[in-house]
């Protein structure tokens, strides 16, 4: 997989997809302003990809022009329980590194399920990405975020029912396109 393929296609799938739809009314400030990180690691494994995370951290910790990373990691972590138990690992890891209520993770995997649903449910789509992705969040500015939202409890709904609007087929067919423009060379 080449570096700046998988980089194109995420930067494209938050642009058009995660931007595009409003999933996440945050998302669009920081990405026009250039301040979302798009980073990526060829970690073969768990113990690999905690290292590259904690030094995001750090990377973050110095550099406050930087509000987000999105760190990718396509060979790592492709089997979805396998990156959902990860994510324990690096909850685990903040603490460690004394960073609880500094930074937290949220998940995005090719294959994300939400507890309570099935694999087809197109709700799974507001958190399906081309690439198994860490995103690595301020605390502080998703607070901030959360308190001048006029209604933060409608997003998850309002995502829902545009994702089952949109239905499983199509939703599928766009993560698609998203995963084949990053296999293409750049």
């Amino acid at each position: 997989m080449k570096k700046k393929s998988a980089i194109a296609s995420v930067k494209h799938w938050l642009e058009t997809f995660v931007i595009g739809n409003d999933l996440c009314p945050f998302a669009g400030r920081d990405f026009f302003s250039d301040r979302v990180r798009f980073s990526y690691t060829d970690a073969s494994n768990e113990l690999q990809l905690l290292g590259v995370l904690a030094d995001e951290m750090n990377l973050l910790q110095q550099n406050l022009s930087i509000e987000t990373t999105l760190l990718i990691h396509p060979l790592v972590l492709k089997d979805f329980n396998d990156y959902n138990q990860f994510l324990n690992q690096a909850e685990q890891l903040i603490e460690k590194l004394e960073l609880l209520g500094i930074y937290q993770i949220a998940g995005f995997h090719p294959n994300y399920q939400f507890r309570g649903s099935q694999p087809a449910d197109a709700e799974n789509y507001t958190n399906r990405s081309p690439y198994p992705l860490l995103h690595l969040l301020r605390e502080q500015s998703v607070e901030q975020a959360i308190i001048s939202h006029p209604d933060i409890s409608a997003v998850p709904a309002n995502n829902i029912a545009l994702m089952n609007q949109m239905g499983t087929a199509t939703l599928s067919k766009i993560l698609q396109s998203y995963r084949q423009l990053g296999t293409k060379e750049q």
